[in-house]
Parts: structure tokens; C-alpha cells; sequence
């Protein structure tokens, strides 16, 4: 998308960059913004919100405010940028992200990949949920741990986004995979990402609610799930993700805060799923369940 653009900066640590691009990527309509977090030339981190339209500087401000502190709202800078495709000045500012063996990279980083790396290679026109934050590359570290002592034979991903684990899940395991998100958007952003990174005829991909579908229900029981979505809704599918999973399966929930770690495990505990290890990352808490 061409279009003239603001973008928004504020100068901080990486974890605190990277909690804060998932944060206002909630916050934000994705159709008019662009967040990420990525180490500039001077090697200090930062957060860049790329906007379509000239923003709200107020509103800017109160919801930095909520995610971070007041010192937060008043450093951020607001300032106004030429014409430029700036979905794609977005992902060509963020360097490869590397998880384990994955590496999550754009085009422009395609040749960099090192021996035995698995590259997952995300369209810049497509940039959202590219795995440049704490949820996605926590779920990357569990996959990549988890494939060294079994190899799960059938793996579900809620809540896709563009598709990152269910790729890395279809490279390293080369077995069927079925991945859904809410969002129609994600949904045609994955199956792009799958044909780019040649597993398409691995990945099933549903538009649904929750676990609402016939490829998911068709799909059971998995022996992996991914849940990387948000507090409310992992906790409100802890009864249908247990029916979901094999016996002996593993359930890998992210998208969460530190403080919201125990309130998602109580509810899957009750399902009888018992936790096998805490993954804290950038400020974000992934948790690797086993259902007993």
C-alpha cells in the first residue's frame, strides 16, 4: 500500500520495543498501521508505528500511557514521512528473527539464512504477525525443543495470523497441518505465506471462531496444539482445546503477560492438563501444557 504516512517513535529496550509493537498491533486498526520493533543503525532499540493517516496525537499518547508510563507518552515523537510503500519499509526494518533453528525473515534477508536454519519467509505486503515479538518466537522455541524428543503427527494452530508456526510446524515436520484465525485477512495472508514457503499442500486453513470448524473438528485428536491468541479467549476454549488433544498430546498457549500466566494454566489445569514448562520472553509468557 502507497500512501503518505506519520510514524510514531519512542526509544527503549528490546523487550520493551517488542511488548509494546504486539501491544498497539491490539490496539491499532491493522488496515491503516504498521508496528514493529527492531535495533536501528545506532544499535539502540525502538518502536515505529507507521500510519496512514496523520494519527490522533492525544489518543497517541493516553494509549502509550496504558501500555507503558507517562515518561513513555512524552517521549514518544510524532512525525510525518514521504510517500512510500510503508508496509513494506516496516518488515525491511526488522532484521531475521531467529527462534531455535527458525529464522522468520523477509525477502530482502532470504540469502542470509546459515546452515541447517529452517527459514520462514513472510510477504512484506503482508507483514502483520511476522513473529517479531515474544508470543510467536516463544512458540518457535517450544516447537523446536519439542520435535527433538517426538514428532507430533497432527497439529492444530489457533489463531494463525500469517501463518508462521504452521509453516514451521509443516518444515520440520512435513505432516498435516490445520490452522485457523477469526479474521478472513489472516486467513488469505496465510495461505499466501504457505505457497511462498512451498508447504501449502501440508496446511488445511479454516476461517473460524474459536475451534468452530469442520477441518479442525475433521482434524482430531492433535498431538500439538498452538493457541496464540489472548487471555480471554485461550481461557474460553479450555474445555473444547482438551477435547481436541490427543492423549499424551502437548497444548502451547501464548499471548500472554507474565501476571496472566496462572489464570491460563488454572483453567487448563482443570481440564487436566498439566504444565511442562514456562517459556518468559520479551515480556510475554508462553506455557507448554501435557495432556495427561
Amino acid at each position: 500500500m502507497t500512501a503518505p504516512t506519520s510514524v510514531a517513535r519512542l526509544i527503549c529496550n528490546e523487550s520493551t520495543a517488542r511488548r509494546l509493537a504486539t501491544y498497539f498491533s491490539e490496539c491499532l486498526d491493522p488496515d491503516d498501521t504498521a508496528c514493529a520493533a527492531f535495533e536501528g543503525e545506532d544499535g539502540r532499540w525502538q518502536l515505529a508505528i507507521h500510519f496512514r493517516e496523520t494519527p490522533n496525537e492525544t489518543a497517541l499518547r493516553a494509549l502509550m500511557e496504558l501500555g507503558a508510563d507517562t515518561d513513555a507518552a512524552e517521549a514518544l515523537t510524532i512525525e510525518p514521512v514521504e510517500a512510500a510503500d510503508w508496509v513494506a519499509e516496516g518488515l525491511a526494518g526488522l532484521a531475521p528473527v531467529r527462534a531455535g533453528r527458525f529464522v522468520v525473515h523477509g525477502a530482502h534477508d532470504r540469502a542470509k539464512l546459515r546452515p541447517n536454519e529452517i527459514g520462514i519467509e513472510i510477504e512484506a505486503a503482508l507483514a502483520f504477525g511476522t513473529g517479531h515479538h515474544g508470543t510467536t518466537r516463544g512458540c518457535l522455541l517450544a516447537l523446536d525443543d519439542m520435535v527433538k524428543r517426538r514428532r507430533p503427527r497432527r497439529v492444530l494452530d489457533i489463531g494463525t495470523g500469517s501463518g508462521v508456526l504452521a509453516i514451521a510446524a509443516a518444515k520440520i515436520l512435513r505432516t498435516p497441518i490445520v490452522a485457523s484465525d477469526i479474521d478472513l485477512v489472516a486467513v488469505t495472508a496465510a495461505k499466501s505465506n504457505t505457497r511462498l514457503n512451498r508447504v501449502a499442500p501440508w496446511i488445511t486453513l479454516a476461517h473460524a471462531v474459536g475451534t468452530r470448524s469442520h477441518a479442525i473438528k475433521a482434524g482430531a485428536p492433535y498431538d500439538l496444539i498452538f493457541a496464540n491468541i489472548l487471555l480471554g479467549p485461550l481461557m474460553r476454549l479450555a474445555v473444547a482445546v482438551k477435547h481436541l488433544t490427543a492423549p499424551g498430546g502437548r497444548v502451547v498457549l501464548s499471548g500472554l503477560l507474565p501476571s496472566h500466566a496462572n489464570a491460563a494454566l488454572a483453567a487448563y489445569r482443570a481440564q487436566g492438563l498439566v504444565l511442562e514448562k514456562r517459556i518468559p520472553l520479551d515480556g510475554w509468557m508462553t506455557l507448554v501444557l501435557k495432556n495427561s
